[in-house]
């Protein structure tokens, strides 16, 4: 053990499943049975958010009013991870806390978009029309609802998290690189406490449209992340959620006297292409670096249901053999870039509660009955961008 050894010392979660850890650890329990909307957007099924009290952790209307629903949603659970840590309402730590947030970029104005393609078809002077409609129809928030960055400025605000603030860009690679970097500052001494998380609202058709545009969803019906068939479509089951977690250092987190979920191992990432075996190979070779650390007996596997990734990412891991692996995408859906933070989240619940998680696919995942001492979590890019790391006891 070492003074500068990460630990997990608070976890704020939120998705279809429901709010905090105990409602996740309670649901993920037996056969949890996914919660779905196959109406709003169909022939796209999303999991969608449970019904939110925003004021429990936002507690001014006005701070809620300026915010799209990603960033109160990232907001919301941020507080809960530091309620979670104990640090809620202690000025002198919450202005020393470091926070790093991954996010994407926000939500459009649809109805406004559609009302220039429509004008757009009975007028001539589209740079009229445009500069027309964009001096008066826009709400003055929405700009501020699209800053990546002001997730991070939000939970500032609100939560008074004030120290060094870094905001990363780049889907399921920025959840990824957050922890990662968050990781890397304190082993380093650059930083004794760190809030760090990623927020996604998938319940907005430009959301799913990001998505479409490239053929990634699946259509018409759910399946478990692991019997996604190609010709329902690209394979990605979307789903609205977010995690922010509490990591310090072990000194810092003993000084104050807070016991540890769990601590971060090592966390590896790379960019390998996902044609052919170069990504199936390069998870092969982050899984032989990890393994040779400390043997992970369960797998909290992000895969997004893309189909080429998650081949890929299943081949490796079922080469490694001696692994349980629980795809949680099949009953919270795909959380982009909150999806690695989710699946640290997940793997540091099972090592506290010293218990694996039952599969959540019982035909692709095998039952582990040993309590988990050391939990592989896993994010592999529907695009780009994998990673890994252990997550092991404190």
């Amino acid at each position: 053990m070492s003074s500068t050894d990460v630990v997990i010392t608070g976890i704020g979660i939120a998705s279809s499943l429901g709010l905090g850890t105990d409602a996740h650890w309670q649901a993920l329990q037996g056969s949890p049975a996914p919660k779905l909307d196959r109406e709003r957007f169909a022939p796209y099924v999303i999991h969608p958010l449970p019904e939110i009290d925003w004021s429990v952790q936002i507690p001014r209307r006005g701070d809620q009013r300026q915010m799209e629903t990603w960033q109160r949603l990232g907001t919301y659970t941020a507080g809960l991870a530091l309620d979670d840590a104990g640090l809620k309402g202690d000025e002198e730590l919450c202005a020393t806390m470091d926070m790093i947030v991954a996010a994407g970029g926000g939500e459009r104005d649809t109805a406004v978009d559609q009302a220039i393609l429509d004008a757009s078809l009975a007028r001539n002077d589209h740079g009229v029309l445009l500069n027309e409609k964009l001096t008066t129809e826009l709400r003055p928030t929405l700009f501020l609802a699209q800053l990546s960055n002001l997730l991070a400025g939000n939970i500032s605000i609100v939560h008074k998290v004030t120290g060094s603030s870094r905001t990363f860009m780049g889907e399921d690679g920025a959840g990824v690189a957050a922890i990662e970097t968050a990781a890397a500052r304190i082993r380093a001494g650059q930083s004794t406490h760190c809030l760090v998380g990623a927020a996604f609202q998938t319940e907005h058709p430009d959301m799913l449209l990001a998505y479409e545009l490239a053929a990634y969803l699946q259509r018409g019906e759910w399946s478990p992340v692991w019997q996604r068939r190609e010709e329902l479509g690209g394979g990605i089951i979307t789903g609205s959620g977010a995690a922010f977690l509490v990591l310090e250092s072990r000194e810092h987190a003993e000084k104050r006297g807070r016991k540890a979920y769990a601590a971060i191992g090592p966390i590896l990432s790379g960019r390998a292409r996902r044609e052919g075996s170069g990504l199936k190979d390069a998870l092969g070779e982050m899984l032989d670096v990890l393994a040779g650390r400390a043997a992970p007996a369960l797998a909290i596997s992000g895969a997004s249901g893309a189909h080429a990734a998650t081949r890929a990412e299943k081949a490796a891991l079922d080469a490694y053999g001696n692994m349980a692996v629980r795809g949680f995408n099949t009953v919270t859906g795909h959380l982009k870039e909150a999806q690695f933070p989710f699946a640290v989240a997940l793997a540091a619940l099972a090592i506290h509660n010293a218990k694996a998680y039952p599969p959540f696919d019982a035909e692709n995942e095998r039952p582990l009955e040993d309590a988990p001492k050391a939990v592989l979590a896993t994010s592999v890019g529907y695009h780009c961008y994998e990673g890994m790391g252990l997550i092991v006891e404190a």
